[in-house]
């Protein structure tokens, strides 16, 4: 049991690790993002991308996500707030690598656009989002492709009913090979002494003695 439970550690241990950097990494990467489109696309220029297929223009959204909710900004931060924490108990908790990478990736979508309802607020979480990937029907940012993919992400872990965290089963099963693994040799071959009766053992012991 203690090698499982140890396995099991060390695995809930590394996705949080794992969950950490990519956190880290996600919220830089879409952080600097934003400043370079600032500086390069603040004179209102436009960008050809992708052989036209997207266009780089800077755009400060009151919204949501892709643009949605432009009315409650304040009420989009709050919920923002809330699914953090939550996504970041589940962050901790999992030991499962799928719901690690997913759970990351939300969690940095979310944190930096919420960074921008901060820093960028002239009231109670008001701040816009800076945008600047046009797709033509919508804009959006690096944290919005994170959210993307991490949607995909969530409904996939749920369609094939992933647990979140693993199963206990597989602990009671080791505590019972542990027992039976007490009672053989290193070769695996019981020992006559652990399967006799003791009753046996103190008549043979007398039966000896006194032919001795």
């Amino acid at each position: 049991m203690t090698n499982k439970s140890s396995g099991r550690w060390h695995s809930r241990t590394g996705c949080s690790i794992v969950f950490f950097c990519l956190v880290i990494i996600g919220l830089v990467f879409d952080q600097i993002t934003k400043r370079l489109a600032v500086r390069s696309l603040g004179d209102g220029r436009v960008v050809p991308f992708l052989d036209g297929r997207l266009q780089l223009e800077l755009y400060h959204n009151p919204g949501a996500s892709l643009g949605l909710g432009s009315s409650a900004t304040w009420l989009i931060s709050l919920l923002a707030l809330a699914a953090s924490v939550l996504m970041l108990w589940a962050g901790l908790t999992t030991d499962h690598l799928g719901w690690t990478l997913t759970l990351g990736l939300a969690f940095a979508g979310a944190d930096g656009n919420l960074i921008d309802r901060i820093i960028y607020a002239n009231g109670f979480l008001n701040g816009k989002v800076i945008d600047f990937i046009n797709y033509g029907w919508s804009i959006g940012n690096v944290a919005d492709i994170f959210l993307t993919v991490a949607a995909v992400g969530f409904i996939l872990l749920l369609l094939t009913q992933t647990p979140i965290q693993g199963s206990g089963d597989e602990d009671e099963g080791s505590d019972s090979e542990d027992g039976q693994s007490d009672s053989t040799d290193s070769t695996g071959v019981v020992s006559p002494m652990d399967s006799a009766d003791p009753t046996d053992l103190t008549d043979f012991a007398v039966s000896e003695a006194t032919g001795a």
